[in-house]
């Protein structure tokens, strides 16, 4: 008689980070652990929870884990969101507000499968949601590269923060699988995930050229300084020109060699004080 067979997990799957940010509730760690769970996902990372690692032991959290007690067990705790996205290539933030600035819009289904398809080239990608109160700040979207809504019923679209994260790992689920599928399904896959990307203007560049999320995060921290150091950017007063750049550079899909030239002009900014 022959015995089933548990089936093995894509290696996509692990690539995936849901990362919650300044979580007040223990129950909603637990039933995040047991909602990415369900849908063959582990990892947990929490920046910054009102209770700290102690959120890990809550018997609230526990109780709502409801058998995904590995999950809750094995989530890191880290003190900020730079933290919990150390070592992501790409990343979402989930809003349910608008925002003036920040990084492009992209439909859950959609961003689910560029996910995937960054997860497919073997990078980390990360799904952030905000606290049950406040949600995500500005500064915290930004550090992101795509934003996505839940488009809810309008008249009354309140998603527990669980809820929302169940909502996108299905997404994300179903993107892993029909990469696993390949043929028709993998093809609708890739799709979407060149829909996400189409408004760009790197829309052609082959995935591998594409620069990753820290790339273009020390790209932006070193020009920051080549621009203090010019005088164009006031530190005391920088108004909104970073964040007008980073929604610049969220929109182009920078390649790598991009990066590199625009690190390069810094650079020799910063030298010249060297050479005068």
């Amino acid at each position: 008689m022959s015995q089933s067979v548990a089936p093995v997990p894509s290696p996509l799957f692990d690539q995936v980070r849901f990362v919650l940010n300044e979580t007040s509730h223990p129950g909603n760690v637990g039933s995040a652990a047991r909602a990415i769970k369900t849908m063959g996902f582990g990892q947990l990372v929490l920046a910054a929870p009102r209770f700290g690692a102690d959120v890990l032991r809550d018997p609230e959290a526990i109780a709502l884990a409801s058998g995904a007690d590995d999950v809750l067990a094995n989530a890191r705790v880290v003190a900020d969101l730079d933290a919990a996205l150390e070592g992501v290539s790409w990343a979402v933030a989930l809003s349910a507000r608008t925002r003036e600035y920040g990084p492009p819009n992209a439909e859950p289904r959609e961003s689910a499968a560029l996910a995937v398809q960054h997860a497919g080239q073997g990078e980390a990608v990360a799904f952030v949601f905000g606290s049950e109160r406040t949600g995500l700040s500005n500064t915290d979207v930004e550090r992101c590269n795509a934003l996505v809504h839940i488009p809810a019923n309008p008249v009354y679209s309140s998603l527990n923060l669980s809820q929302a994260v169940q909502l996108i790992a299905y997404e994300v689920r179903m993107a892993c699988l029909g990469v696993e599928r390949g043929g028709a399904a993998a093809n609708a896959v890739a799709a979407l995930a060149a829909g996400a990307v189409n408004a760009s203007t790197n829309a052609g560049a082959p995935h591998d050229h594409l620069a990753t999320r820290d790339d273009v995060e020390g790209m932006l921290a070193h020009l920051e300084r080549a621009l203090v150091d010019l005088d164009y950017l006031d530190p005391d007063n920088p108004k909104k020109l970073m964040t007008r750049l980073r929604r610049l550079f969220a929109k182009s899909h920078l390649e790598r060699e991009e990066v590199n030239i625009l690190r390069g002009i810094s650079k020799h900014i910063l030298e010249r004080k060297i050479r005068r």
